[in-house]
Formats: C-alpha cells, structure tokens, sequence
C-alpha cells in the first residue's frame, strides 16, 4: 500500500510515509518501491531516493540509489512515476557505501539519469 497517500492535501510529508510507496516507470508499470531516503546533512535537502524492486517476499530485492529529481508524484497513482526503466537502474554507475563521499560517482549518477544535481539544481523535499 502506497503511504505517501496519508495526508494527499498537504504539500510536505514525512519519509516515514514515503517508505514502501510504489514507483511506476513508463507505462505505469510499477517498477519498485522507495525504501528509505538520503538527505544532505548540509542543505537539508532531499539527494536521493533509495528504491528497491526484485526479489519475493522481501528477500534478495535489489536497492539502488535514484535522484530524488528523477520522481514525480502521481496523485492518480498514489505513487512516484519515473522515467527510468529497470534497465536502467541495473545498468546505473556501480554503488558502494563509500559512494556518498565521492562526488564524482554522484555527478556520474545524475547525469546518467538525466538530472540536475541536488547540490546546484533544483532538489529537495
């Protein structure tokens, strides 16, 4: 169930609703779920969005970072659709937990999505 839905007249939500709800990709195939988010300690903002697809009954699913930039909120679908394909995520600049102090890796992720950095474009929650 979509959670991001708790509150649809507010215009700010808490990560704590966004874990779990859907993303969809072209088509409105859903194509995985947010697991939690990344914010930067400095800004506040909102860098990226930790999705999760694969697996079965919650085991062997793969996570990857997206930019938080890559969703956009769907009322219709009460969930984030994405231009990204599985593909894509699978395809992306390898992640390693020391992957979020390399800002070359981060630059090389946002452009391989297409999106501006959260760091000089627009981002954030």
């Amino acid at each position: 169930m979509a959670r991001a839905t708790a509150h649809p007249d507010h215009q700010c939500i808490s990560s704590e609703d966004i874990q779990g709800t859907e993303v969809y990709g072209a088509g409105g195939k859903n194509i995985g779920e947010i697991d939690h988010l990344i914010i930067d300690k400095v800004s506040g903002r909102v860098a990226y969005a930790v999705m999760s697809f694969g697996g079965f009954v919650g085991l062997g699913h793969s996570h990857y970072p997206i930019p938080w930039g890559a969703l956009t909120y769907d009322t219709s679908l009460g969930g984030f659709r994405t231009s990204i394909t599985e593909q894509q995520l699978k395809d992306a600049p390898e992640f390693s937990d020391d992957s979020w102090q390399d800002r070359d890796w981060e630059t090389r992720t946002h452009r391989y999505y297409g999106t501006p950095t959260y760091w000089e474009g627009r981002g954030g929650l």
